[in-house]
C-alpha cells in the first residue's frame, strides 16, 4: 500500500479510503467487521464515515458498528485515521442538523459516543451551510480542536469558492481551516476540475472523490447484464441507457488493455492531480479485493488520452468556456 499526505498537512493516508456508507443497511456489522480487518490487513488506514449513514437501519448506525469494531482492540483504532461528518438533521427538532455551534458541538459528542473514542481525527462539514457564518463554525471547530476532540477538519461538496470562503475566514482566524474536499468525481463525473480542483491545490486541501464507480456504471454494467450477473433498473438504468455507447467503448477499451473496467476507473482517479485517496465502499470483502487490484494498474499517456476521449473533461475555468 502507498501512503500519503493529507493535503498540506502532515498526515499519512493510503491511498485507497475505507467507505462505510453500505454497513448497517447493506452489510451487516460482522461482515463489515471482517471487511474493515481485510482493509488493515491490506494497509487501508483511512476510513470515512458520516453521522447519518445508517439510513434504513437507523441514522448513526454505521457509526455504531465501527465503534464495536474498535471495541475489539487489537490496535484497531490506533491504526486507523478517522473520518466522520456533521451536517445531516439528526432528528426532526429544531438545531439537529447543519453547522451552528450548538448542532456541531452535540453531533460532535454524539459521533465520539458512537464510534466508542475520544477524538476524531478528521472532522468533515458535509456540506456547506449557507446560514451560519463562518466565523461560528470555525469558532466551534477551534473549541474542539483545543478539548482535543478533533485534529483535522474537511469539507465535502463544496463548491470552488465555498473552499476560497471557508480558507479565508480561518485565515484571518490564525486557524488552519480545511485539509480536504470529499467530492463526487469520476470519469463521467468531472465537473470539479474546473473550479474545485484548482482551489483544493491552491489551498492546500487533498481531494477525496466519492462514487469512483459512478453508482456502478464504471464497474463492467454492460458485460454483467450480458452474463445476467445484473440487473439495471431505475435511475441506474436511466443512466445506462442514456450513456450506452459511451459505457461499451469504455469497456471495450478495459479489454484492450486486459483490466476490468473498474479498476481502470479507480486507477484514473489515482493520476489525476490533487486527488489523495479515492472512497471505495465494499458491501462485501469481494469487492473490496477488487478495489485494491486497481493499486497495480498503470495507465500509460497514450491510455490517459482515450480516457478523455471516451469521458471528455474540463479545463481549468475560466478557460473552459473562454478564450
Amino acid at each position: 500500500m502507498d501512503y500519503t499526505h493529507l493535503g498540506r498537512s502532515g498526515l499519512e493516508v493510503s491511498r485507497l479510503c475505507l467507505g462505510t456508507m453500505n454497513f448497517g443497511p447493506e452489510t451487516e456489522a460482522p461482515l463489515a467487521h471482517s471487511i474493515m480487518d481485510a482493509a488493515h490487513d491490506y494497509g487501508i488506514n483511512f476510513l470515512d464515515t458520516a453521522n447519518v449513514y445508517g439510513w434504513s437501519a437507523g441514522k448513526g448506525r454505521t457509526e455504531e458498528i465501527i465503534g464495536e469494531w474498535f471495541a475489539q482492540g487489537g490496535g484497531r483504532r490506533e491504526r486507523t485515521v478517522l473520518s466522520t461528518k456533521v451536517y445531516g438533521a439528526m432528528g426532526e427538532w429544531p438545531n439537529e442538523g447543519r453547522l451552528s455551534a450548538l448542532n456541531i458541538r452535540r453531533a460532535l459528542d454524539a459521533s465520539l459516543a458512537r464510534l466508542g473514542t475520544d477524538h476524531i481525527d478528521l472532522y468533515q462539514f458535509h456540506h456547506v451551510d449557507r446560514d451560519t457564518p463562518w466565523d461560528e463554525i470555525w469558532q466551534a471547530m477551534e473549541v474542539a480542536v483545543a478539548q482535543g476532540k478533533v485534529l483535522y477538519v474537511g469539507s465535502s461538496n463544496f463548491a470552488g469558492w465555498h473552499i476560497a470562503q471557508a480558507q479565508e475566514a480561518a485565515n484571518r482566524r490564525h486557524f488552519t481551516g480545511l485539509v480536504s474536499e470529499q467530492s463526487i468525481y469520476n470519469l463521467f463525473t468531472r465537473q470539479i476540475e474546473l473550479e474545485v480542483l484548482p482551489a483544493a491545490q491552491n489551498y492546500g486541501l487533498g481531494v477525496l472523490p466519492w462514487s469512483p464507480l459512478h453508482g456502478g456504471l464504471l464497474g463492467g454494467v454492460v458485460r454483467k447484464e450480458r452474463e445476467g450477473r445484473r440487473r439495471t433498473d431505475g435511475r441506474a438504468a436511466q443512466a445506462l441507457a442514456a450513456h450506452r455507447e459511451q459505457v461499451e467503448a469504455y469497456e471495450d477499451f478495459a479489454a484492450e488493455l486486459g483490466h476490468e473496467p473498474g479498476d481502470i476507473a479507480l486507477a484514473w482517479l489515482l493520476t489525476r492531480p490533487g486527488v489523495t485517496a479515492p472512497i471505495i465502499g465494499p458491501r462485501t470483502t469481494e469487492q473490496l479485493d477488487a478495489a485494491v487490484r486497481a493499486l497495480q494498474v498503470r495507465l500509460d499517456s497514450s491510455a490517459l488520452d482515450r480516457l478523455d476521449e471516451i469521458f471528455p473533461g474540463h479545463r481549468t475555468a475560466p478557460e473552459d468556456y473562454a478564450w
